[in-house]
């Protein structure tokens, strides 16, 4: 087991007591590097002001004179130190013991029933590990900060034959097939300027021009769509090979507003996009066959110039729409249908 780490919540800089030093400090985060300013008073226990650095992280300017190290005993409040949310800091606790890691537990300084881990890493540096939920920080990121209403280009990307494959072959060759999968899926993502939203199952969704817009976000995803099937045929040749299976992949395109945002419980928040754009990419991946990318009219329209070998198909029917989504298709030479027969 290893630690299961959520965030990074705040990074702690030690600057001289008094007020002059912390008016100095907190000018040069504001009016030098354009920081806002989280305004709350000098608090107990030495922890100051808070300065927000994007959506969740912040840093704390915290006054001080430099103390004992940890290893000799004392542990120094004040000391510079990287904070980290974990999803369970009994589990955290547990682990550190397991791996006979030193740390120092401190209640209460983050409410009544709080804990804070404290560690030494091999360089010498100070690290905290808190529970998601119990820092400040996460009740200002969760406090709408997070979300956002976006124009971009949502890519669902999914095997096809591999249920089949999975149930018949055991999980010390099921688990290597996955990770070869989404290693490739995912650096093709990046290699495109996307960005890995969510991978579970043997299915990936990504976004182009998420959460960052940008102007060419449906080409990237169709450039990617042609390095994924790419991709995928060296990977499905090789286990054609080697274990005598039948696999292929799918991909669903769409474009228009998308909500990007935390979306699940306090303790185990996913940042995801929502919202019918992504529904209508969900229902293309799953109308695709092997080796097909399904986009709609919206990203056609948005290309330019558009890709040769495109195939305007049949519209697509939603349930609850009015008008049908019109849909084209990329395919590759290899193409053929391994979706099950309900698909």
């Amino acid at each position: 087991m290893t630690l299961k780490i959520a965030e990074l919540h705040h990074i702690a800089v030690r600057i001289a007591p008094g007020p002059d030093a912390a008016g100095a400090a907190l000018r040069f985060y504001s009016d030098v590097l354009g920081l806002e300013c989280d305004h709350v008073p000098w608090d107990r226990a030495g922890e100051g002001q808070r300065i927000n650095a994007g959506a969740f992280a912040q840093i704390h300017l915290v006054a001080g004179v430099p103390k004992g190290a940890l290893a000799a005993g004392e542990l120094d409040l004040t000391a510079p130190h990287l904070a980290l949310a974990v999803t369970s800091i009994d589990e955290a606790q547990a682990e550190l013991d397991r791996l006979t890691v030193p740390y120092r537990v401190v209640h209460g300084r983050l409410g009544p029933d709080s804990r804070q881990l404290f560690l030494i890493d091999p360089a010498g540096n100070l690290v905290e590990l808190h529970q998601l939920g119990s820092c400040r920080c996460t009740a200002r990121a969760r406090d709408g900060v997070g979300q956002a209403r976006v124009s971009g280009t949502v890519l669902f990307a999914d095997m096809r034959g591999f249920t089949a494959v999975a149930e018949r072959l055991s999980p010390s060759d099921v688990v290597p097939l996955l990770n070869e999968y989404f290693s490739m899926l995912s650096a093709v993502t990046r290699e495109h300027g996307g960005t890995v939203f969510h991978m579970a199952g043997d299915g990936l969704m990504a976004g182009f021009g998420l959460p960052v817009p940008s102007d060419d976000a449906s080409g990237r995803a169709i450039s990617a769509a042609r390095g994924m099937i790419a991709g995928f045929g060296q990977l499905a040749a090789e286990w054609k090979a080697k274990l005598g299976i039948d696999t292929g992949i799918g991909i669903g395109i769409n474009a228009g507003d998308v909500i990007v945002g935390d979306v699940g419980a306090p303790e185990r928040p996913s940042y995801t996009l929502i919202g019918d754009t992504v529904n209508v990419a969900a229902r293309l991946v799953q109308r695709a066959r092997a080796g097909e990318a399904l986009f709609s009219l919206s990203v056609k329209q948005s290309l330019d110039p558009v890709p040769g070998g495109i195939v305007e198909l049949p519209p697509l029917v939603l349930r609850g729409r009015s008008r049908p989504v019109e849909i084209y298709c990329m395919a590759s030479s290899t193409r053929i249908d391994l979706r099950p027969a309900a698909a």
